[in-house]
């Protein structure tokens, strides 16, 4: 089945793209809670209408998600956590832990944006990737430090 999509979704497409889903998918999901349409004459009709607004929308989003992306790369995050002896770390650092480390300094991203090659489980030098945008990606070093234990 053919619908056009309201809004971007990261796995189907962009805003105006007219996409092929399951039936199942577009009946129970995308068409019910206003993510796409389903496609026919006046719906097309209406896309080629807003087709310069969602132009216009994409350029801006694109030009943010490169102000972002720049923010991203001009930046280190330090996470502090328990670790052993040999540097392995009690636990791990997950994509929501560098979510609020960005958040504190002012960058807002969705923590299922933040890809990490494999699971931070030991103290070091680290490099997240980070989709802001369609063919926008920004690189983000994490460092691991130790948090030292203060014993009393």
């Amino acid at each position: 089945m053919e619908v056009i999509l309201q809004q971007d979704l990261d796995e189907l497409g962009l805003e105006g793209d007219i996409v092929r889903v399951a039936q199942g998918y577009a009946r129970n999901y995308l068409i019910p809670r206003g993510i796409a349409l389903e496609v026919s004459s006046l719906n097309i009709k209406a896309l080629e209408l807003k087709r310069k607004k969602i132009e216009i929308k994409r350029v801006k989003a694109k030009e943010s998600a490169e102000q972002v992306k720049q923010q991203i790369e001009a930046i280190d995050i330090t996470i502090k956590h328990k670790a052993g002896e040999e540097g392995k770390l009690y636990g791990s650092v997950t994509s929501m832990d560098i979510a609020a480390h960005l958040e504190k300094k002012g960058i807002l991203v969705e923590r299922k944006k933040i890809v990490l090659e494999k699971p931070i489980k030991e103290l070091g030098e680290f490099k997240a990737m980070i989709k802001i945008y369609p063919e926008v990606t920004g690189e983000l070093k994490v460092n691991v430090v130790s948090e030292k234990e203060e014993e009393e």
